[in-house]
């Protein structure tokens, strides 16, 4: 879905990733937005446990970006990843964030982007009201991913945060 808005022109493409399997990416070119769910793939396991895993499906992601290459051909393009969560205490969600970040990285190495992290906390800081902490943070995300980009409203609600567009917009503001 694409917007049209009263930003500076530019022609500089900028990314946010938000890291992880139940996370969202999302791009700003000039007047045009994209934000979408990470896509994923859900496979067996195999550890002697039966269960299932969530990856980051490679090539529709890799494709994603190259379509939105394609179409706008930027002078230039800055991609910002959210840094993943590392947590010794919660272990398998530390495994998926870091085999999650891997992929992602893989993807943006492939197609050439220049990169850098994020830390949660530093984007949130700006875009997100002061005092915003726990569980209130998904909820303030969806609300101001919903002021600023009201085009994804039904898309934000369903996913229930708009972190990826909000990474791209910070991306925007100070890159």
């Amino acid at each position: 879905m694409e917007r049209t808005t009263n930003y500076k022109i530019t022609n500089k493409l900028y990314l946010g990733f938000d890291n992880g399997v139940s996370g969202t990416i999302a791009a700003i070119y000039n007047d045009k937005v994209w934000f979408q769910k990470t896509p994923i793939l859900k496979e067996q396991n195999y550890t002697k446990k039966k269960g299932n895993i969530s990856r980051i499906d490679f090539l529709a992601f890799k494709k994603w970006i190259d379509g939105i290459l394609e179409e706008c051909t930027p002078k230039s393009c800055f991609c910002l990843i959210e840094r993943p969560m590392v947590n010794p205490g919660r272990f398998t969600a530390t495994i998926s964030a870091l085999r999650a970040l891997e992929a992602t990285l893989i993807i943006v190495e492939q197609t050439g982007l220049p990169f850098q992290y994020v830390d949660s906390k530093e984007w949130q800081r700006v875009l997100l009201p002061r005092g915003s902490k726990g569980d209130q943070l998904k909820t303030d995300s969806r609300d101001m991913g919903m002021r600023l980009f009201p085009e994804f409203t039904e898309m934000i609600k369903k996913h229930k945060d708009a972190d990826g567009l909000l990474i791209a917009e910070y991306c925007r503001r100070y890159y």
